[in-house]
């Protein structure tokens, strides 16, 4: 490996002109610049439900046979195919299989409910479905005459890697404007919205985001996080996929069995989100604390003199000073961690760099493909999200007299539309082209980006969900002792930037309805009883008096 910084444009210009003929290669071509480059090399590999592993040779060639067997199913451009499932190899290939074909991949998050994912797959109109075999044998018996479904488990019938074409069939590929996916994520009003990404989205941010991060062939992804999500997706598939490394699929946020697979898997690159940074660290600094005072303070003191090492001369002496204890949480072979998805405490980030791993944050949207700003591991800000990447255009809108604002940018990672929504795109997407983020922040003269709060009121968990408050403040509605219910973040851990979700409820003001706190108390833990693990409420705080409201009724979220 080479600590100069690599041009991720002079890598594929070679291959235009020969493997591909616009501004970006589109996600085929980049697999075939990969093949002819690192034919042998790994690609995929999975310990679950049994150890296996598919060459960049072998990946294309299913590919090109499943796509081939998609088109003589009736597939065709433009086509939408949905795939739902946990982190698969198998996953993988459906996910590029589907564009090979020159359809629109249409991933859906494997934890919602079978309502939840039929009644999205319903509004994309898709023709086909790859599933896991958990959900396979409802999608086959509730929706198997609306579409064809295909299983990612063996031996379930109709198993993808067993799909043949019986003629030859040759697919109209994408071109690198088309519609390569369209993602689904909630919106504050609790309707999903389809963002919709291209091809060149996808392809610019994933070869840009390496101006600011060298990624290498012998490099080793672990991808953990679900793929449906678009950090996974382009920060680990994809990503992995343009420079030949190979791609390990985890089985499990247990922390015993990831650590495991990061060291059976050797990997060198471990993206995630706050929470399971924040618990490998905090696990590995009670063990050490428990050595005793002794040898606590001296294992503080050389770290906070490798950090100081690396400040000053760039140079990482970490893993000499910590490998033993490296290999207590299965770090040792890593070379970069990346969080993303949420707000990550100052402390977390230095402890990481000081041990020897290079860690890094790093900020974007779905609606961005979604990197926008990455930290250099040459030049990382443990205060800063990450400096703006190449090609994007970044200004603060409307900034107050201390340069805050609403952040906003232009680049070729930006989505082309929320699917069949015109007027969800115009509300974020304004006349000149600028896409909203709903982030407030600033920028330094070296274009760093300090996120300070959100526009609306998204609240951001330390796990890295969004959770909307107007999703769980209809859960309230039919209950009559409440006339008022608001639900807001509070900071559980200054220090650690954690979140914790409060309802502020105003009861009725009426004898005859019961309208305790023990009331109160009882309602919200029924309510808690619905919701999804991230967005129950930890806190209930009764008001003696209403909130303000607008003229349409509404309560003003920010006046509270």
């Amino acid at each position: 490996m080479s600590n100069k910084q690599f041009d991720p444009l002079l890598y594929i210009e070679p291959y235009r002109g020969k493997k591909f003929t616009g501004e970006w290669p589109t996600l085929p071509e980049m697999l075939d610049i990969t093949v002819e480059k690192f034919s042998d090399r790994t690609a995929f590999h999975g310990f679950v439900p049994r150890e296996r592993s598919f060459s960049y040779g072998e990946l294309r060639d299913y590919c090109r046979q499943i796509a081939a067997y998609l088109c003589e199913k009736g597939i065709r451009k433009g086509d939408r195919v949905g795939v739902t499932g946990k982190n698969s190899p198998e996953w993988g290939i459906a996910y590029l299989s589907i564009l090979f074909a020159g359809a629109v991949a249409v991933p859906i998050d494997y934890s919602l409910t079978r309502d939840e994912a039929s009644g999205l797959l319903s509004r994309a109109g898709v023709k086909a479905l790859f599933a896991d075999g958990e959900v396979l044998d409802y999608f086959r018996n509730e929706h198997g005459s609306e579409y064809d479904i295909y299983s990612l488990v063996p031996d379930r019938g109709d198993f993808i890697l067993d799909l043949k074409a019986q003629t030859e069939q040759n697919p109209l590929l994408p071109a690198e404007e088309d519609l390569a996916v369209i993602l689904f994520t909630s919106g504050t009003t609790g309707v999903a919205k389809g963002v919709m990404l291209t091809h060149s989205n996808l392809v610019s941010d994933c070869y840009l985001a390496q101006g600011h991060m060298n990624l290498y062939e012998d490099d080793v992804f672990y991808a953990l996080l679900p793929l449906h999500h678009s950090y996974t997706m382009l920060a680990v598939f994809i990503e992995g996929l343009s420079v030949g490394s190979e791609i390990i699929f985890g089985s499990s946020l247990v922390v015993s069995q990831l650590l495991k697979e990061l060291k059976a898997g050797k990997v060198t690159m471990f993206l995630g989100v706050p929470m399971l940074f924040n618990k490998i660290i905090k696990n590995l600094m009670k063990g050490i604390r428990e050595k005793g005072i002794v040898v606590y303070a001296l294992i503080k003191s050389l770290m906070f003199l490798s950090g100081t090492i690396k400040k000053i001369t760039g140079k990482n002496v970490g893993k000499a000073f910590f490998g033993g204890i490296l290999d207590k949480v299965s770090l040792r072979t890593n070379r970069i961690c990346i969080s993303g998805g949420g707000p990550l405490p100052a402390s977390t980030f230095r402890m990481y760099n000081q041990l020897g791993i290079d860690f890094v944050q790093g900020y974007g949207l779905t609606e961005t493909s979604p990197i926008l700003c990455l930290n250099p591991t040459y030049a990382f800000n443990v205060n800063s999200v990450g400096k703006i990447i190449p090609r994007v255009e970044g200004k603060i809108h409307e900034p107050d007299e201390e340069g805050v604002g609403e952040f906003c940018v232009k680049g070729p990672m930006v989505m082309k539309g929320y699917f069949e929504d015109p007027e969800a795109t115009a509300a974020v997407i304004d006349e000149e082209g600028w896409f909203h983020t709903g982030d407030m922040g600033y920028l330094d003269n070296r274009n760093y980006l300090y996120l300070t709060g959100r526009a609306k009121s998204l609240i951001v968990t330390e796990g890295g969900k969004n959770v909307f408050p107007e999703e769980i403040e209809d859960k309230f509605q039919l209950y009559d002792e409440i006339e008022q219910i608001l639900i807001r973040g509070y900071v559980l851990d200054k220090k650690m930037k954690t979140e914790g979700i409060e309802a502020l409820i105003y009861p009725v003001q009426e004898s005859s309805l019961d309208c305790s706190q023990e009331r109160m108390d009882e309602i919200v833990a029924e309510v808690n009883r619905e919701l999804k693990s991230y967005q129950k409420i930890s806190r209930v705080t009764l008001l003696d008096e209403p909130m303000e409201m607008t003229s349409t009724k509404k309560i003003k979220r920010f006046t509270v």
